[in-house]
């Protein structure tokens, strides 16, 4: 009885506070302070501050900052216009056309950026006026955005699997490499989407005047630097010649060679990635600390633990469990940020998941796919906010315009829990 009046009190204190706006790390905070104030005698300030301490001094967060700064950097460089310029004659004989530049650019990005939100607003910056340009469906320019823009919680380095592997305690480098095919075939399902779109409704387009297909060789001399970055990064850490700290100041340092080589860089710019980097990394880490000291709340309360209990006592399948886990993070990504989810659920979610046989690096990879469904899901989408400061459209037309990626996605999960190996061949066969 005790357990289940605490759960009402923490989810109807969460969510009042969400609903008014509070910032999610203080509206976590504030719900942990009430429920340990109500139904615990531990001392309130000793607690937090042991947790909160423990959260933020991990060494492996220290990478956070770096990829999150290396993401800035590119973002105020010429770097969009690049990888559509050197994308488009690769792309333009596919059904869909440059509709596939949205998906190979986003994944791109995301593989030197970490972040779902700088992927979809760099890419889109270049390529909405350009597709709108040769008339091409608002529909399937803003669907194709959301959703590969998603890639950037998958596709190594991602800012959202570093979280995981902190939370769960399991490596960053494995986690990466567990992370890598299934980010590259999830943004191959987006284009086969397309191109089956483009197919049934036999889509053609305003010719693409400006897209040359004369020198494909220096089209592919523009990608080269972008290229060797993303090679830099990703192939240090899978080498083990560098911990993803490391690989993250290699990027940074790379991050800026690369806006120098492309003329972007300038003072200005590198004052406005260091403010950007500081402020997205104070929101994450307040984000973290909420989490933490919610989850020590519960767990004094003894709310895990009846969860644990009331779920094992329904003795579901582990895809039972699989498909019970889908739906409560799609419902959840509706109200928070996939950060947050994350964060929140891992102190409950994770021994459940252990005790079912999944091995965490598989269910990394599938949690940070339906975490990216929370940021093409209304009312509280990352990716539709974005794209709606973007194009101007109200939400209701993007998130219908967003659906049929989030139906790709979950048509993934069911292709991941067929075949883990997807997810687990990569770092079984590096560490071998």
């Amino acid at each position: 009885m005790t357990e289940t009046l605490s759960i009402i009190v923490f989810l109807s204190t969460l969510f009042i506070l969400l609903g008014l706006g509070v910032w999610v790390g203080a509206a976590l905070l504030a719900t942990a302070i009430l429920g340990m104030a109500l139904f615990t005698n531990a001392p309130i300030g000793d607690s937090m501050a042991v947790t909160i301490w423990g959260e933020q001094s991990s060494w492996t967060l220290t990478a956070l900052p770096l990829f999150i700064w290396m993401g800035e950097i590119l973002f105020r460089t010429r770097l969009s216009e690049t990888l559509f310029r050197g994308l488009a004659p690769f792309m333009r004989g596919l059904p869909g056309s440059l509709l596939h530049v949205n998906i190979g650019a986003s994944a791109v990005f995301a593989a030197i950026s970490g972040s779902s939100a700088a992927t979809v607003a760099t890419v889109g910056k270049m390529s909405i006026p350009e597709l709108r340009a040769r008339n091409y469906p608002e529909s399937m320019i803003i669907g194709t955005l959301s959703g590969a823009g998603t890639l950037g919680l998958l596709i190594p380095p991602s800012i959202s699997m570093i979280i995981y592997g902190v939370t769960v305690n399991e490596s960053i480098t494995k986690l990466f490499m567990a992370a890598m095919i299934p980010g590259l075939c999830l943004a191959l399902f987006f284009m086969i989407y397309v191109a089956a779109w483009s197919v049934l409704n036999r889509a053609t387009f305003k010719p693409d005047l400006t897209v040359e297909v004369s020198n494909l060789g220096r089209k592919l001399l523009d990608l080269l630097p972008v290229l060797c970055l993303i090679g830099a990064v990703i192939g240090s850490i899978y080498s083990g010649v560098a911990t993803a700290t490391e690989a993250a100041a290699l990027g940074v340092l790379g991050a800026f060679l690369l806006s120098a080589f492309q003329g972007g860089l300038t003072w200005t710019n590198v004052q406005e990635s260091i403010m950007g980097s500081v402020r997205t990394t104070a929101m994450i880490m307040l984000i973290l600390m909420g989490a933490g000291f919610l989850s020590l709340a519960m767990g004094f309360t003894g709310i895990p633990k009846a969860l644990a209990t009331g779920i094992s006592a329904w003795d579901p399948s582990p895809v039972m469990l699989i498909l019970i886990l889908t739906v409560f993070y799609i419902i959840l990504g509706c109200f928070l940020d996939g950060l947050s989810s994350i964060v929140l659920t891992m102190a409950v979610i994770e021994p459940m998941v252990r005790a079912a046989g999944f091995d965490m690096l598989w269910f990394g990879v599938y949690l940070m796919i339906v975490v990216e469904m929370a940021q093409i899901t209304p009312p509280i989408g990352f990716n539709l906010f974005v794209l709606q400061g973007m194009t101007g459209k109200d939400m209701g037309f993007i998130a219908k315009a967003s659906f049929p990626m989030f139906c790709v996605m979950c048509v993934f999960i069911v292709v991941l829990v067929l075949f883990p190996g997807l997810a687990l061949w990569l770092p079984e066969t590096l560490s071998k």
